[in-house]
């Protein structure tokens, strides 16, 4: 396997180094390379290997509740041998859901469904995450297999949205109300109170969704606020509030528990947010304490040109782990197994967030071990039977 282009961090150390070892002696010590199949520890969690569930949205609760579909859906990835089950966005208001199908955690309800669920990924040897989030300006949607259209009425199911200036998603979309300060106070308090929520369901990674043109990347970009308060204008104005939710879950996280940021590195449109940009934000993050980026572009807005191909965004998880000296994930088209032992064994990133191949292989993890030569960890009830 490949050796890290990177210098060797505490995750990340070459195969066979000549080194001092602890007995004093300087010669050839066997230490174990790092690749997708490696335990990755983050403060007091240990994750089995480097395969992550990116959160996807199944529009399929109601009144944000868990279902049996959340649980097998879940579920089965668990089974499937990925180390961390990321929920998917979860809203931490009403009025933050994407759709009226999303996951909610807004009131003390939402708890145990999800704690159904975090127990049985955990009994499976995976690791239970949630990603937080609210809407914006793209909220009271359509589900996306109906069009996805907004929801413009309360007639028709619809509900008020909200941003950072007022400019419209789609420009036939009703006009978004801009939040005053005492609003965006309340959006603070809705992250802390759904991250008090999480813990309480038995979550142990909580990510913060700040990316694909929902409401905390709406206050990054200058292409969706336009704001002259403290919260708009410069950089550092537009970071405030995403540092400031930051700030809050990582005091009131148990310190063993990690904390994941998901940014869109770049609007993909000249003028908007970009790396250079991400590099800074990525940088505040560390020093409030986050722990991983979780590391994907775009959706700000409808007519970006995105390059998609292979592993398109892999770069900027690169350019942020090397630049910021923090751990990444790497998201976006990673389908086949050596393409992401390679991201792993390259130190482009140190986690894996495989989205849509693990909705076509719920089993993706476990067939990685065998296409990768490693020993097999097929659940008990399968074992005997696939191992024949």
């Amino acid at each position: 396997m490949n050796k890290p282009k990177t210098s060797p961090t505490d995750d990340q150390i070459p195969n066979t180094v000549n080194h001092a070892c602890p007995t004093g002696t300087n010669h050839n010590c066997e230490i174990p390379e790092i690749d997708l199949l490696s335990p990755l520890t983050i403060r007091g969690i240990t994750l089995r290997n480097r395969i992550v569930m990116s959160p996807m949205c199944q529009y399929s609760a109601e009144e944000g509740l868990a279902n049996d579909w959340h649980l097998v859906h879940l579920g089965s990835r668990a089974v499937g041998g990925v180390a961390l089950v990321m929920v998917e966005a979860t809203a931490v208001s009403r009025d933050g859901r994407i759709t009226p199908g999303d996951l909610g955690i807004w009131g003390e309800q939402h708890i145990e469904p999800l704690a159904r669920i975090t127990r049985f990924i955990h009994s499976q040897g995976a690791v239970a995450g949630i990603q937080l989030a609210h809407a914006g300006r793209k909220a009271s949607c359509e589900p996306p297999w109906i069009g996805g259209a907004s929801l413009k009425t309360p007639e028709k199911g619809g509900w008020p949205v909200i941003c950072p200036s007022p400019i419209p998603f789609n420009e036939d979309d009703p006009m978004p109300i801009p939040l005053n300060e005492a609003g965006i106070d309340e959006i603070v308090f809705n992250f802390e109170t759904a991250a008090r929520r999480a813990l309480a369901a038995g979550f142990q990674v909580i990510e913060i969704h700040a990316a694909h043109g929902y409401l905390l990347h709406e206050f990054l970009s200058p292409l969706s606020n336009y704001r002259t308060d403290c919260y708009g204008g410069g950089l550092e104005n537009r970071m405030r509030l995403l540092l400031r939710v930051a700030e809050h879950l990582r005091q009131l996280l148990p310190r063993e528990f990690p904390l994941f940021v998901r940014i869109s590195a770049t609007d993909w449109v000249e003028g908007g947010w970009d790396i250079e940009q991400s590099v800074v934000l990525c940088r505040h993050l560390k020093d409030i304490g986050v722990d991983l980026i979780d590391v994907s572009s775009g959706a700000l807005v409808p007519k970006a040109h995105i390059p998609v191909s292979k592993g398109y965004q892999v770069p900027f998880a690169r350019r942020i782990r090397d630049e910021v000296d923090i751990m990444t994930g790497a998201v976006g088209l990673i389908t086949e197994s050596s393409h992401a032992n390679e991201i792993i064994t390259s130190g482009d990133a140190n986690l894996v967030f495989i989205g849509r191949e693990l909705l076509r292989e719920p089993y993706w993890a476990l067939k990685a071990e065998h296409e990768l030569g490693a020993k097999s960890s097929w659940p008990t009830p399968y074992g005997y039977a696939v191992s024949r």
